[in-house]
């Protein structure tokens, strides 16, 4: 049923320096894709061949023309493992348990509890990590940050210093652009 919900499938991303948007088959998911209706359901569907598939040729299709900065739990190993540039962005399962209350809450959500948000976190990795197609994995040219006790803008940061430090400046894409 899945591989044929697939078909026709067109995945839109509308890049934003605020708010980038997540567009299927015409319509806007951003924030559906990101509740914990989902989330707790994504590495089931995800391990699935025909979505990993599918998934991986749209993203590299979105990919093709280059300058894009993508994130996602195989995007160097398996969509873009020939990327200039690649960063394993990692944080303690508490730090992140800790990150996502603060995105539930903003979405109106309530009531968390960080043990659980925790318990599904360590569940989703472990999924994620040993599933036979496309397994969470750092790539081994990948830099591994660890962003723990870091702010959006710190990390941010950090990345940039990375993207100079490993890319040549005349391919940098131009304030216009």
């Amino acid at each position: 049923a899945v591989k044929q919900a697939l078909k026709g499938l067109e995945l839109v991303l509308e890049p934003s320096t605020d708010n980038p948007k997540v567009i299927i088959n015409g319509n806007q998911v951003t924030d559906e894709i990101r509740s914990p209706k989902i989330t707790s359901t994504v590495s089931l569907i995800a391990a699935q061949k025909a979505v990993r598939e599918e998934l991986t040729s749209q993203q590299k299709a979105i990919g093709i023309s280059g300058g894009l900065v993508a994130e996602g739990r195989d995007i160097g190993t398996a969509v873009f493992p020939n990327a200039e540039l690649k960063i394993f962005l990692t944080a303690t399962t508490a730090e992140r348990a800790r990150r996502r209350i603060i995105d539930l809450q903003h979405q109106g959500f309530s009531n968390l509890d960080v043990k659980e948000v925790e318990a599904q976190i360590n569940k989703r990795d472990l999924m994620d990590s040993t599933r036979e197609i496309s397994p969470l994995t750092k790539a081994e040219d990948a830099i591994e940050l660890i962003t723990d006790n870091m702010d959006i803008q710190t990390v941010i940061k950090e990345i940039e210093e990375l993207f100079r430090m490993k890319i040549p400046e005349e391919v940098w894409p131009s304030p216009a652009s």
